[in-house]
């Protein structure tokens, strides 16, 4: 049949806590997200097991709660408070306080190009795969992700990032 629901969060609910993090800005938040969407699978399991990738349905509910939960708090007029979102050690020459800096910086990208950049480059998924997973057509994340990168470029100055030929270079994918 698959993987069972108990198999699937012991290996896959580590990684959605952590694009749930990307998605929000907030681990509180993100943990709590993450709950009420695996909450929300569980009955389902049967149904989205027997889908052809149940990765990407669960990824797609995380996207969706996190719009659910956006504009309840827009109507509540809640405003999140920015989190450190900890990020391994990586090969891109960014120091931890670079690298915070730079997720500020998508932190405050509207929800769909932040969600589009999180899928691409974190998740590392394709145009077609982030297409189904917000809801919308390949071309559409094309045009919020070269948004979403473009506003960052626009930013790194004031962020205190000089502006290299490296990072004004496009990304092509």
């Amino acid at each position: 049949m698959g993987v069972t629901f108990e198999e699937y969060v012991l290996t896959r609910g580590p990684a959605l806590v952590r694009l749930a993090r990307l998605l929000v800005d907030d681990e509180h938040r993100a943990e709590d997200l993450v709950q009420d969407v695996l909450a929300k699978a569980y009955p389902r399991w049967s149904r989205i097991v027997g889908a052809d990738d149940p990765d990407r349905y669960v990824r797609r509910m995380l996207v969706n709660a996190r719009n659910s939960w956006w504009r309840r708090a827009v109507r509540r007029h809640e405003v999140p408070v920015a989190a450190v979102v900890p990020e391994p050690a990586a090969e891109s020459g960014l120091d931890g306080a670079d690298r915070q800096a730079l997720w500020h910086l998508v932190a405050a990208l509207p929800p769909r190009q932040r969600a589009a950049l999180v899928l691409r480059y974190y998740e590392d998924l394709d145009d077609p795969a982030i297409a189904e997973i917000l809801g919308c057509s390949a071309v559409t994340v094309r045009t919020h992700v070269m948004r979403g990168i473009a506003a960052l470029r626009a930013n790194l100055p004031a962020a205190g990032f000089p502006l290299t030929s490296a990072n004004q270079t496009r990304s092509r994918r």
